[in-house]
């Protein structure tokens, strides 16, 4: 088993030798093999771009790169065949635009929403395909041999790594790989843990989420969990209007707005969330008037753009022409935002959020402030109820 990356690389500085040349060093070692792509790797990148309808294009244009040899070692110290990577060479296939290969040794959750939370600086540029970029995420990752392999399909392709790796050895394999290959890298955990561990003064356990020296008993926050995600799945879409008094959040808005995600969203964070669709001709139960007023949110989105989400849902499902007619056209859409826009008029506690153009995530995060600013009474100042 490979424990770490040797201490002794090569100078990455070292002028780089043409195929066939030979270095002044002496050959007092076997010749080190040619490392092939991985075929895996390969096929998911291939499936990947087929699945965006992108290109895929060779690197056949690519000038000849110098090649570089990896040495490791394993747990015993003991140096193990060196590899060596070459990046123009080897007739792999890439995707257009540029990519980022996210590795973790859990679930990768921290390593992709700071990726995405990133990229939406650059939502300007990726809009328009301008300045395309791939993600892919690679989760489990708890050998050395595995991260190699992946390190070593990033540096053929020129992506750039975002790692979240809680154990220190494989975090500066990760690191050392990358300084020898040239591949850009950003370790999203170490610099946070390491200052916490400064902070508090204790070592981290260096043991990722799932190991087996970690255990999580199962809690009372876990089971609440369950429950609100059960209570939400059971109150979907206006069901059982009996039982609104047990929500602790209650989305109202017209069709196509979210409710649905989003109340899931929540519920995974352990809120029971009840959503009520409001429907042009259609009663809204008396339950919904009877609540506390303050966990009652109200949800509206451009006509525009319902209209269109609305168009695809009604393809998607099949719907006849007259059907869809009524239910995606725009005077039906704007006459039934304006009649969901007078009912929010007469219960002015409720704030309305407008969703148009927010993720899930977002809206989310609008919800729970307004939620716990209520709650504990420390409401902020703000211009008007609609946000």
């Amino acid at each position: 088993m490979i424990a770490c990356l040797s201490s002794n690389l090569p100078n990455l500085h070292s002028t780089p030798t043409a195929p066939g040349q030979t270095t002044s060093e002496p050959d007092s070692k076997p010749q080190a093999q040619k490392l092939k792509s991985s075929p895996q790797l390969n096929r998911w990148s291939r499936a990947r771009a087929v699945r965006s309808g992108r290109k895929l294009d060779r690197f056949g244009h690519r000038s000849p790169q110098s090649s570089v040899n990896f040495q490791v070692r394993d747990r015993d110290g003991v140096d193990l065949e060196p590899e060596r990577i070459s990046g123009g060479e080897d007739n792999v296939e890439a995707m257009e635009g540029k990519s980022i290969y996210m590795v973790s040794d859990g679930t990768g959750w921290t390593a992709e929403h700071s990726v995405n939370a990133a990229l939406g600086q650059f939502e300007h540029c990726l809009v328009d395909r301008n300045c395309a970029v791939n993600t892919h995420l690679f989760s489990g990752i708890d050998d050395v041999e595995q991260l190699m392999v992946i390190l070593k399909q990033a540096a053929k392709e020129g992506a750039m790594l975002v790692y979240t790796l809680a154990d220190p050895s494989m975090a500066e394999s990760a690191k050392k790989a990358c300084e020898l290959w040239g591949i850009l890298s950003t370790d999203v955990l170490g610099p946070i843990t390491e200052a916490i561990a400064s902070h508090i003064g204790v070592s981290p356990s260096g043991l990722p989420r799932g190991a087996p020296g970690r255990n999580f008993p199962l809690g009372e926050e876990y089971f609440r969990r369950i429950e609100a995600i059960e209570f939400t799945i059971k109150q979907d879409d206006g069901a059982l209007p009996q039982n609104l008094h047990k929500a602790d959040i209650i989305l109202s808005g017209v069709s196509r707005t979210g409710k649905t995600p989003l109340s899931i969203y929540l519920a995974q964070k352990g809120y029971k969330v009840a959503n009520v669709p409001i429907v042009m001709g259609v009663e809204l139960p008396t339950s919904l008037f009877q609540v506390d007023p303050e966990k009652v949110f109200g949800l509206t989105i451009n006509p525009l753009v319902l209209q269109s989400i609305r168009k695809a849902r009604a393809r998607s499902l099949g719907f006849r022409d007259e059907i869809r007619s009524n239910y995606s056209e725009m005077d039906y859409v704007r006459e039934e935002l304006e009649f969901a826009g007078r009912i929010f008029a007469q219960n002015p506690v409720w704030p309305v959020i407008e969703v148009t153009g927010k993720a899930i995530e977002e809206t989310a995060a609008v919800v729970l402030r307004l939620y716990h600013d209520r709650k504990h009474k420390c409401s902020m100042p703000r211009i008007s109820k609609r946000y």
